[in-house]
Order: C-alpha cells, then structure tokens, then sequence
C-alpha cells in the first residue's frame, strides 16, 4: 500500500467506533446463518421459499443533507459518505470501523461515484465561506487521507455539486470553478483550466485539460483509458466531451443537443465513462427521455429510451439503473391490457438492442436491483395480497432465468422510505437509504 500522505498534511480527524453487534449470544448466531448462507449460495441452488433476517442495522440518521452522500463496498468494508462525515462498518457484523469528518467546520459536498482500488476523492469545504475549496483522496481501509489540494471554489456550496470529482485509470480528476455564471447557477471556469487531474497515489499533478471555446464543464466521470464530461456550451446546448486519462487530450465531442435550463436540475446524469452513458431526460416521474451510449470518435452507438416495447422505464429511480459488463439493465414497468407488471430489462451498450426481459413483480413494486458475479439481485414488493411482504429474486446477468427465489417475510421499505441502492456481500443482501429517520444500512441473510 502506499505511503499515507495524510500523516504528512494532517487533514481531517479520524475516530474509532464500536458496533453494537459484539455480543456473546450474537456471535453464534450470525456465525450459523452465514454457514447456512455460504452452503445455499456455493450450491447456485434455485431455492423457492425461505425467509430473511435483519443481521445488523446502522444507526438511523438524522440532519442529512442532499450533498456529499456516496455509498461504497471495499473488500469486506461497508462505507457511507454523508455531509458531515465518512463513516465504515464490517459489513457481517456491523462493527464500526472508522470515521472521517473533514476539518473545521467545513462539510463534504462532493464524492466520487465510484473507488479506484480502496480510494475514493471527496471536495470539502465551508457552507458559509469559500465553498468546495479543497479536493482530497480517502483511503477507504484505513479512513486516512492521502492527500489533498486546493480546488476554485464557486462561491458557497450551491453550486453544482453532482459529479465534480471522479477516479479511475490510476488519477483523480475534478473540475474548478471561477466564481458565478452571471445568467444562472452555473459555475463560470476558465476553458484552458476546466478539468485537473493527479496521480490518486501521490497527488501530483497529471494534466490539465482545455474544453471547447465557451463551454464549461458541469459533471465528470473517469474510466482506465477516458474521461469523460458534461459541457454546457454558450448556455443553450449540452456536449459531452471525452479526454485521454494519460495527458488529458481531447478525443472527441458529442452534442446532447439543446436545453432551456442548467444542468444541475437533473436534465442530464453521466451514469459511466466506458462505455459512456449518458441519461437525458427521464430524471423526474413522468418525464420523457433515453440512455445514450457512445463508441470510440463520440459516435453514437445506442439509444435507449424510456418508453418502448418493453414499458416505461423507471429511470427517475438511480436504484433501479445498473450499467455493468457493458450492459444496461432497467427497472421497467409495464400496463399491457390487463396486466400490470414490473420487469427487469437487459440492453447491450454496443448496439442498444434488447437482450432479455423478465417480470419480476406487480406494479410498482420494483425496489432495487444489483448486477455483482454475473448476478442481478432484485427486491421486489410481493403485492398487496401479501401484506407488502417482499420478494428476493436472482437472476443469471447473461440470460435472464431465475436462479433463486425468497419470500423474504419482511416489508423492507415499511416506514423507512425509498431504497438509494442494493449492494450484496457474499452471502449478505445490504440496502442502502438516504434522508432523515432511516437506517442507511440494513444487512440481511437468509434465516
């Protein structure tokens, strides 16, 4: 592992924390039921019945925030971002780990989707004062920085926050701001620095990258070989552009084609660098739109949208869209005559064709699903018939077929809100919440 800079620059604080979970008569039984989860899952049995229980839950939340969440699963380690702090548990038994929580009074207001090995980079900086002014990579082993630099703040933390830092191909890349765009809440950069990037080990600086006269850019994303962002161009239209992540040269742009408002509210989402994904519209219920998926030279190679045969897609739910192995698998609803049906939809990126479609439950009842090992994992609601008691279903991530099927017993979303996402851990079914009075994790096995 490298040298931690963090013992160097001396950012923010670290504090242990102790589970809950590390009881005597706790111990047994959690170690009976992942022998009994590891024997089920080692088999790839299709099983019909069966039940879950909770085997742990993180504190319930409060005073959360829509900046700086992320959720993240490294090894066997279970991390959450929020505003405030970064905090990790085991993921079999809840014990807390560590927690980060940036110096001062400043907050988070930035992640990176996705880690780099155990690496994730955050932007922090002070609500009241100079706004995200500081970018720094955490390793998510140890809850330690590695390093941090400066960052061109917009102002305050109203500016645009989704998407101003990412990893991948061994750097961190992040955009600057040079104070407000005079129109909107846009963040105004110089185009010759628009985009920065550094070594994710050291810190020291990689590249820094030109966009195209008059634009600037609102969201990043890094893959091993690109980077890929969101422009908005001379306020009326949307590009993406993508970089080479050895020297940031440009490979090529794309139009997005025009728009009548910033991108900050939800018009475009950058869901992947490689291949890139981009989600035009369909980010409010109800609202039309596609996933656009583009090859080498920004040539468009997919167009997906949110109505077609297969139903509407419930794009507006992130825990339902999964670009994995370059595929593109949706969450999708379905009013065909008298039936009425949620179903998972798989597409291939390389052409937008449909692979497969399954029903997977009545609807409106699709919670989350999870694309890991060649497995989509999907909750679902039974129906009202069943008391909202869930279903757990997996299908095999090439074909569609069901592997497995659990009625869980349980009604995961019963006065906890929304699901955010759906992780599994070997044996272990984790969801994710985000807000005020819910759990931000709750683990399950099979009882």
């Amino acid at each position: 592992m490298a040298t931690r800079m963090a013992d160097i620059t001396g950012p923010g604080r670290e504090r242990r924390l102790w589970g809950r979970q590390g009881s005597g008569l706790f111990r047994p039984l959690l170690t009976a039921v992942t022998a009994l989860l590891v024997a089920g899952f080692a088999t790839g049995c299709s099983a019909l019945g069966g039940s879950l229980g909770v085997v742990w839950e993180a504190p319930v939340d409060n005073s959360a925030r829509n900046y700086g969440n992320g959720v993240w699963l490294v090894g066997d380690t279970l991390v959450r971002s929020r505003f405030d702090a970064v905090t990790a548990f085991d993921a079999r038994t809840g014990k807390g780990r560590w927690e980060y929580a940036p110096p001062g009074q400043e907050h988070i207001c930035a992640v990176s989707r996705q880690t780099a090995g155990s690496v994730v980079v955050i932007a922090r900086g002070s609500v009241t004062d100079a706004g995200c002014s500081t970018v720094a990579a955490l390793d998510l082993t140890t809850g330690r920085e590695r390093w941090h630099t400066p960052r061109a703040p917009g102002g305050d933390l109203t500016e645009t926050l989704t998407d101003m830092v990412a990893v991948g191909g061994g750097i961190a890349v992040l955009r600057d701001a040079g104070g407000m765009g005079a129109l909107d809440t846009r963040p105004a950069v110089s185009r010759s620095k628009a985009l920065r990037a550094f070594d994710l080990r050291t810190g020291a600086p990689r590249w820094t990258a030109a966009v195209p006269e008059g634009c600037v850019p609102e969201q990043v994303a890094a893959g091993e070989r690109q980077v890929v962002a969101v422009l908005a161009c001379a306020r009326t239209e949307l590009r993406l552009s993508a970089f080479d992540s050895a020297d940031g040269r440009q490979r090529w742009t794309a139009s997005l084609g025009g728009r009548t408002t910033p991108v900050p509210d939800g018009q475009v989402t950058l869901w992947s660098a490689e291949p890139a994904v981009v989600q035009a519209g369909g980010t409010t219920e109800g609202q039309p739109g596609a996933f656009l998926a583009f090859g080498a030279g920004g040539k468009a190679i997919g167009r997906i949208g949110t109505t077609g045969g297969y139903g509407t897609v419930r794009a507006h739910m992130p825990a339902l869209v999964v670009v994995a192995d370059g595929r593109l698998y949706l969450g999708a609803e379905s009013r065909e005559r008298e039936a009425y049906r949620d179903r998972v939809v798989a597409f291939d990126l390389t052409s937008g064709s449909q692979v497969w479609l399954e029903d997977v439950a009545v609807a409106g009842g699709l919670r989350a699903l999870n694309v890991t090992g060649g497995r989509v994992t999907v909750l679902a609601d039974r129906g009202p018939r069943h008391d909202g008691l869930d279903e757990l279903r997996v299908l095999d991530a090439a074909t569609g077929d069901e592997r497995e099927s659990i009625e869980t017993g349980l009604d995961v979303d019963r006065a906890q809100g929304e699901l955010a996402d759906l992780l599994v851990y070997e044996e272990l079914v984790v969801t994710v919440r985000q807000g005020s009075g819910v759990h931000p994790f709750s683990v399950y096995a099979r009882e």
